[in-house]
């Protein structure tokens, strides 16, 4: 069974046991998150979500992505800023899939 849910402004196509990173969410390790902006669930498409469709998954654990570096400058002016970002994540383990 594969459905496609939304969270943090993204859409992501997932099938049992499926491991993905999502924008982080308020939930601490351990426990379970569900998810009930479906908009698919094994071609059942919604209008604009499923009735009734959830998704459910684990959350692993939380992190932080890899440093990226931010360079902005001015042509012939001398300005130069450099800045990192690293964007927090979410790890989660889908769990199940109910229609």
């Amino acid at each position: 069974m594969k459905a496609i849910f939304v969270t943090g402004g993204k859409q992501y196509y997932v099938a049992v046991g499926d491991v993905l990173y999502v924008e982080k969410l308020d939930a601490e390790a351990g426990k379970d998150v569900t998810f009930n902006e479906v908009l698919l669930v094994d071609g059942a498409i919604g209008n604009p979500y499923v009735k009734g469709a959830s998704v459910v998954c684990t959350v692993e654990k939380h992190g932080k992505q890899k440093k990226i570096k931010v360079f902005k400058y001015r042509p012939k002016k001398k300005y130069r800023k450099t800045q990192g970002h690293r964007q927090p994540y979410t790890k989660l383990v889908v769990k199940a899939i109910n229609k």
